[in-house]
């Protein structure tokens, strides 16, 4: 029995930031009853590659989850949406404020046909303010949340981070948003609606450029691989491959000054991090020679033996076959309906007594919507025939 077993979730999301955070809950046992548009499904299902047809976008976003085909705009379509949140406990959304509204599904409307119900709603602005009509993917949302302008190489242009950043900081603050709901119902016996926005999510994640930029009135900039606030904290060429180096302390950099031989670890210039950071010009060129005198392979030999925390930087095909990784479960196969054995990531939170389980690859379009509807609404085979002759299903 997973955490969330007792758990029973409408989701009505597409993409991207709402099915990760869905994700994350039927990882951890929630019941996913997912909603898709009749003959197209999720938008992430026209995203390629795909293998017998079936996309592999979505088949990451989409595990543990059942699928039923809908067609919302029909009356037949709402009325269906209202009797399942009868029963369930959370619904999560990610349309843009004011389309729930307009379908007569919005949380003021469903609040009243269960008082229980955890609305939560993930877009690019959320439900108020100047921006929050106004469509969001992740690219804009990165550039407009500050992060693309402190990503990419020194003297280089504003760089997209390589994974969808801010499509996923909204999906894991939507799940943490809903836990919470959850957690505050065992004592009002009451739901709420939990609104997250993209773009409050990068700000959120901005760590210390805002503080930085607070205190010295200094804008961030792209530096590269190196840390703004840290001296040593970047990557070094060797003999043979780069390495990441994170020397976080003092401590560590007297530690890392011994293991290279290098005697400038008292150097006032450089003994303590801020004096480092203020000579980092100075002291780059040091380490970058002497990284050369060795392949990586040993000086991460050495580092490991002496604690210093470094590592190759690993492109996705070593990443897969790393023995930590694996040690951890953090890539697992399913077997796909239509796809057949694919290989997809873990579930990165481990809980000892009741932990999450992939036990289902994702679905494919519409293949529960005869069980859920006959198990949840008591619908007959005959009514069900009528749905899609109709075309509601």
């Amino acid at each position: 029995m997973g955490a969330l077993s007792d758990i029973k979730v409408l989701d009505l999301t597409r993409v991207l930031a709402g099915p990760y955070a869905t994700m994350i809950l039927a990882d951890l046992g929630a019941e996913i009853i997912k909603i898709e548009q009749p003959g197209k499904g999720d938008d992430s299902r026209a995203y390629g590659p795909y293998k017998n047809g079936e996309s592999a976008y979505f088949m990451s976003l989409n595990r543990n989850k059942e699928s039923i085909t809908l067609n919302m705009k029909t009356p037949e379509g709402k009325e269906i949406i209202k009797e399942l949140v009868r029963k369930v406990d959370i619904l999560v959304e990610n349309f843009r404020p004011g389309t729930m509204e307009r379908f007569g599904l919005g949380y003021e409307v469903l609040k009243e046909l269960n008082p229980r119900l955890i609305y939560a709603a993930s877009t690019g602005y959320g439900q108020t303010g100047p921006y929050s009509q106004r469509p969001a993917y992740d690219a804009v949302v990165q550039a407009m949340g500050g992060i693309m302008s402190i990503t990419g190489q020194e003297d280089g242009v504003p760089t997209r981070v390589g994974t969808s950043i801010g499509d996923i900081a909204a999906g894991l603050f939507t799940a943490i948003g809903v836990l919470a709901a959850l957690h505050e119902r065992e004592r009002s016996g009451l739901g709420q609606m939990v609104d997250v926005a993209m773009l409050d999510c990068q700000v959120a994640i901005l760590e210390n450029a805002i503080s930085r930029y607070e205190f010295t009135g200094e804008i961030p900039k792209p530096i590269g691989n190196r840390h703004p606030s840290i001296v040593p904290f970047e990557t070094f060429e060797t003999k043979t491959d780069p390495i990441m180096v994170a020397a976080g302390n003092d401590r560590l950099w007297a530690t890392l000054c011994d293991l290279m031989d290098l005697d400038i670890a008292c150097d006032p210039r450089f003994a303590i991090n801020p004096r480092r950071n203020e000579n980092y010009h100075f002291l780059k060129p040091i380490l970058v020679e002497k990284f050369m005198t060795r392949t990586a392979e040993e000086w991460q030999e050495m580092f490991d033996e002496a604690g210093i925390p470094s590592g190759p930087i690993n492109t996705i095909d070593k990443v897969v076959t790393n023995e930590q990784v694996v040690a951890r479960d953090m890539i697992v196969e399913v077997e796909h309906p239509v796809a057949g054995e694919t290989r997809i990531p873990g579930i990165p939170i481990k809980l000892s007594r009741t932990p999450g389980e992939i036990h289902k690859a994702s679905p494919v379009l519409g293949e529960d919507t005869e069980k859920l509807l006959k198990q949840y609404l008591g619908l007959t085979p005959e009514q069900l025939v009528e749905l899609r002759e109709k075309q509601v299903i």
